[in-house]
């Protein structure tokens, strides 16, 4: 015999949930952690891209800056003739594992195509173009990069740099007087490559992405989640960086800490050329952000830094990307990080 009560409980139960549900609310069970409504636990991804931003127990955040479109932009150098093209750029020190700095490209244009497939997951409408910018690879190297791009349905391009590329732009000396290298003329051209790209394309948010971070599988999700959130809440465009760099802590300073989609971030006032930022932001900082790629500067970031102070500039904990350094290096490898984890997921 069937239990009369129960059914009637049940249904009015489910009554009571599309009720709250009309007005924008969520009922939570206690016992069990589990949103009816939505069939959805508290600990899966509640957000949802372009209308809110859902965090327990804070709530709602009502999405006013919704991402359209996004453009990564990795700047590739795999030079043949960097000691076996294992040492870092215009340095002697060699990288985490010690292989060749093709591998790092690639791993990290690997992590970069996961984490864009697996955004794809709760951003269905987003457009996501990824496009290498390659500076001096060998034939063999750029078909590796080719061959790794042609494995995902997402839009893809590489853009090979001419060496006689910006030229006239680029100072000779830098700016305490001295020669800069042919390494670092490369580096510069590149960036500015990067600038001039994102005046071509039309894209709402870009991120301007060095050849050695790789990233986590949910790294590209937490940061469009926290783009929209963050800039909605505090109705300003931002700049969000993917690592956690060792050297935000060797000075004890004053951070604000924000909640973002399911990481902590902490506001910071330096980074390195590895960002992410809105058309609108890059426009305002035009000239500042050439002027990376135009002259040398001590450190070479301190333009991006002296926008810091204007702009908003956040750091997750924990972080989103390993970058791929000597191990030593304090502008490299993440704290409390599984970088071995990392490395051997990306693995080709």
């Amino acid at each position: 015999m069937k239990n009369k009560t129960s059914n009637k409980k049940n249904f009015f139960s489910k009554l009571v949930v599309k009720l709250i549900r009309k007005f924008g609310y969520e009922i939570i069970d206690q016992a069990n952690l589990e949103i009816p409504g939505i069939n959805k636990n508290i600990n899966d991804s509640l957000s949802k891209s372009g209308s809110k931003s859902i965090t327990i127990p804070l709530g709602t955040t009502s999405i006013k800056n919704k991402i359209n479109s996004f453009t990564i932009i990795v700047r590739s150098y795999t030079f043949e003739d960097l000691n076996d093209n294992k040492v870092m750029l215009d340095q002697s020190k060699q990288r985490i594992y010690e292989f060749p700095k093709i591998e790092y490209t690639l791993r990290t244009i690997k992590s970069i195509i996961k984490s864009c497939e697996y955004s794809k997951k709760f951003f269905k409408d987003l457009d996501i173009k990824i496009i290498i910018t390659d500076d001096k690879s060998s034939k063999d190297n750029l078909d590796k990069i080719k061959n790794l791009l042609d494995s995902t349905s997402l839009k893809t391009q590489i853009i090979n740099l001419k060496e006689s590329e910006f030229e006239n732009e680029i100072k000779s000396k830098d700016i305490n007087g001295k020669d800069i290298s042919k390494n670092m003329t490369s580096n510069m051209r590149n960036i500015l490559k990067s600038i001039q790209i994102s005046q071509q394309e039309n894209s709402d948010l870009f991120y301007f992405l060095e050849d050695d971070y790789i990233h986590t599988s949910n790294a590209i999700t937490e940061i469009l989640f926290t783009y929209e959130k963050l800039s909605s809440q505090l109705d300003r465009e931002l700049f969000l960086c993917p690592a956690d760099y060792p050297y935000l802590y060797s000075n004890i300073e004053e951070s604000k800490i924000l909640i973002g989609n399911k990481s902590h971030w902490r506001t910071v006032k330096e980074s390195l050329i590895t960002f992410v930022t809105s058309k609108n932001m890059i426009n305002k900082y035009l000239d500042d952000l050439k002027s990376i790629g135009q002259l040398r500067n001590h450190p070479m970031e301190k333009k991006l830094h002296e926008i810091y102070e204007k702009e908003y500039c956040l750091s997750p904990i924990p972080s989103l990307a390993m970058h791929a350094t000597n191990i030593n290096s304090i502008y490299g490898l993440p704290p409390n990080f599984d970088w071995k984890k990392i490395w051997e997921e990306n693995e080709l």
